[in-house]
């Protein structure tokens, strides 16, 4: 489907800027700025799926004549196209900052302790990282892929996916929030526990990776469910929240976390009760 065609600058936008970074990165086993490079690669992915068609029409390499050529797309954005792109803008503008500033902290990302020495399996990791930038962002680039006036108004089931998109974005930037000043108030000594349990952390254990999962359910919503676009298009974007769910609950978010908490605190009655007691990820799920 033509459609499809429209994604390849986008998809080529995110593997060439993650495996020139790679190039810099690897060799030097540097991972302090992979985070940020993953956010680097939404935005310059984003930018590409919206300007792609300008920059197309208005170059003679291509061969277009010029009543073939578009306006730039600042004017002629849907409203849906805005919404979609300035909410990725924001998401990924404060994640991005929020992590890149925990590895500079930390001096590095524990994540590749094991492989950053090995220049394979470490470029294998930006590769997966291209990957996720590309299927994660799937809403808004296939939605940018569309003229804008392809895209009918705002309906009421569009505003529904922008309060879930807010909602789950308040979720993570809350959890994220409570668990820093948890641990600043444990190394300024005013507590002595070992793992969080207050606030959202005593609803889920990893309330921050239920809002991740929330807003990409509400992204997809508001690029899927408007009606523009091909049923094909439809699932093909379903990748983006239904990836996001099994890469963090089954993958590279929970199951590290578990692991390092059952090594650190493994034998500890406090952190036996938490686990029996809070859901590993959403409130009606299961401990395990």
């Amino acid at each position: 489907m033509a459609i499809f065609s429209r994604l390849i600058p986008a998809a080529v936008s995110a593997f060439v800027l993650q495996l020139g970074l790679a190039s810099v990165f690897v060799p030097r086993a540097e991972d302090r700025f992979y985070d940020l490079s993953g956010a680097a690669g939404f935005l310059t992915t984003t930018l590409v799926s919206i300007y792609y068609p300008y920059i197309r029409s208005h170059t003679p390499i291509f061969g277009e004549t010029l009543a073939q050529k578009v306006p730039p797309p600042h004017i002629n954005l849907a409203p849906r196209q805005f919404l979609l792109t300035a909410a990725l803008v924001i998401w990924t503008g404060r994640l991005g900052s929020f992590l890149a500033q925990r590895a500079m902290k930390a001096g590095g990302d524990s994540r590749f302790d094991e492989i950053k020495h090995d220049k394979v399996k470490y470029t294998g990791a930006w590769i997966a990282q291209a990957t996720w930038v590309f299927v994660v962002g799937l809403p808004v680039y296939i939605s940018n892929a569309l003229p804008a006036s392809a895209h009918p108004p705002l309906r009421l089931l569009d505003f529904a996916s922008l309060v879930l998109v807010a909602a789950s974005f308040a979720l993570e930037v809350t959890a994220d929030r409570q668990k820093s000043t948890w641990r600043h108030a444990r190394d300024s000594k005013k507590h002595n526990e070992k793992f969080v349990t207050s606030g959202l952390w005593g609803w889920s254990r990893h309330p921050n990776y239920v809002g991740e999962v929330g807003i990409w359910t509400g992204m997809w919503g508001l690029a899927a469910l408007s009606g523009a676009l091909p049923w094909p298009a439809v699932l093909a974007s379903a990748a983006s929240p239904l990836g996001t769910y099994l890469l963090i609950r089954y993958a590279s978010g929970v199951p590290p976390l578990e692991r390092a908490g059952n090594k650190k605190f493994g034998d500890d009655p406090k952190w036996k009760e938490y686990k029996s007691t809070v859901p590993v990820f959403f409130p009606w799920g299961g401990y395990e």
